[in-house]
C-alpha cells in the first residue's frame, strides 16, 4: 500500500510514504540497515482522541510491514512529534493535564509499544514539573517491551515573537531541561532533542562528538511561518554538520483556532539527502525509510571532521 519514493497512499484515512527502493529488502537485511518510521499528526485538546490516533498509526505501520515483507524487515522505531498526546487551546491547559512519566497517560503509550513490539520515540510529553505552575517538555524513549529507556527535557524554550504571527512564551509554563541525552537503540545511538532545540547547533555538536550519536531525533510542532522559512534547511544542516541521520516527526495543520503547525515530516541521511518524506504537509500518516549505519561510518571516514575540528580551548586562545 506504500507508494515508492515520492508518492503517498491513504489507508483508513492515513497517508503513507516511503523512500525505500522496491528491490531493497534483501539488500537491506544483508547490510547494516535498519528500518525506521516517523509519524505526522494533528494533536488536539483530547487525550483519548490523540491516543487513538497514535494507536492506529502504530497498528497500520505494523500491518504494512507484515503484509508486504518479512516481519524482520519491519520498522524497529516509530517516532511521534512534539505534543503527540495533547495540544491545549490555552497555555495553561497543558499544565493541568501534565503527569509524571509513571502516570496513566504514559502507561498507555508504553502498553502500545509492548503490544506492537516496537520502540517508540515520544517527543514532547507534558511531564509534571517540580513547580506546580510549570511542566517539562519531555522526549521519552520506550523500548519494545514497554519500558521507558530514557528521557530528555527540552533545553531551549520557544520564547519568540514570530514575524507575522503570534507571540509565544514557552518559559511561562515550562521548565528548561539541563542535561543532554543520548541512548543506544536497535537503530543506532539516538541523540534526543525537541523542536526549538533545532536552532542551536552546538547542542547537536555535543550529541555527536561527545555522546557519539548516530541518529538525531527532532520531534517538533513548528509554526507555519518558521517552518516554511527554515524547517528543511535547519534539519539538513544538522545532518550534514554532525554526519548523522535526522528523523524529524512533525505536527501538522490546525490544532484549534489559535494554533497551526507546519508539517513536513522528514528522514535525512548523513550527507544531507532527504531519504523519506511525507509529501502532504497536512495529512496524518507515516513515512518509512531504511537507515544504513555503515553509511554513517563511510561518510565520517571520508570526511573526518571529528579528528579535524578544533577544541573549545583553541578558539578561546585564537587571536581576533
Amino acid at each position: 500500500m506504500f507508494c515508492v519514493s515520492v508518492g503517498v497512499n491513504f489507508i483508513g484515512g492515513f497517508a503513507f510514504a516511503s523512500g525505500i527502493p522496491k528491490s531493497s529488502v534483501s539488500a537491506t537485511m544483508a547490510s547494516n540497515s535498519v528500518r525506521v518510521a516517523a509519524a505526522q499528526m494533528t494533536s488536539i485538546s483530547d487525550l483519548a482522541a490523540n491516543l487513538a490516533t497514535c494507536s492506529r498509526l502504530i497498528k497500520y505501520s505494523v500491518l504494512y510491514c507484515l503484509s508486504k515483507e518479512a516481519a524482520s524487515a519491519g520498522a524497529k522505531l516509530l517516532c511521534f512529534p512534539e505534543a503527540f498526546s495533547y495540544v491545549g487551546t490555552k497555555d495553561g491547559d497543558s499544565v493541568r493535564v501534565a503527569e509524571p512519566l509513571d502516570g496513566p497517560i504514559m502507561s498507555h503509550y508504553c502498553s502500545l509499544a509492548r503490544e506492537s513490539s516496537i520502540w517508540l520515540s515520544l517527543g514532547g510529553f507534558q511531564e509534571k514539573g517540580s513547580d506546580p505552575q510549570r511542566l517539562s517538555n519531555t522526549h521519552v524513549i520506550v523500548d519494545d517491551t514497554g519500558k521507558i529507556i530514557s528521557s530528555y527535557s527540552k533545553i531551549h524554550l520557544f520564547d519568540v515573537d514570530v514575524p507575522g504571527g503570534r507571540v509565544y512564551k514557552e518559559s511561562s509554563f515550562t521548565e528548561s531541561g539541563k542535561d543532554i541525552v543520548a541512548v543506544d537503540s536497535p537503530v543506532g545511538r539516538l541523540g534526543l532533542s525537541v523542536c526549538y532545540d533545532l536552532r542551536f547547533p552546538e547542542m547537536y555538536q555535543l550529541l555527536r562528538f561527545q555522546h557519539e550519536a548516530q541518529v538525531l531525533l527532532v520531534p517538533a510542532a513548528f509554526t507555519t511561518v518558521t517552518g516554511e522559512a527554515h524547517w528543511e534547511i535547519l534539519l539538513r544542516a544538522r545532518a550534514i554538520e554532525t554526519q548523522c541521520y535526522v528523523i524529524a516527526a512533525a505536527q501538522a495543520g490546525k490544532h484549534n483556532d489559535k494554533r497551526e503547525s507546519y508539517g513536513d515530516t522528514l528522514i535525512i541521511d548523513p550527507w544531507g539527502t532527504i531519504v523519506g518524506r511525507l509529501p502532504d504537509r497536512l495529512s496524518t500518516g507515516i513515512v518509512v525509510a531504511d537507515i544504513d549505519l555503515s553509511f554513517v561510518d563511510s561518510v565520517r571516514e571520508k570526511m573526518p571532521i571529528a579528528k579535524q575540528r578544533k577544541p573549545i580551548g583553541f578558539w578561546k586562545a585564537a587571536s581576533l
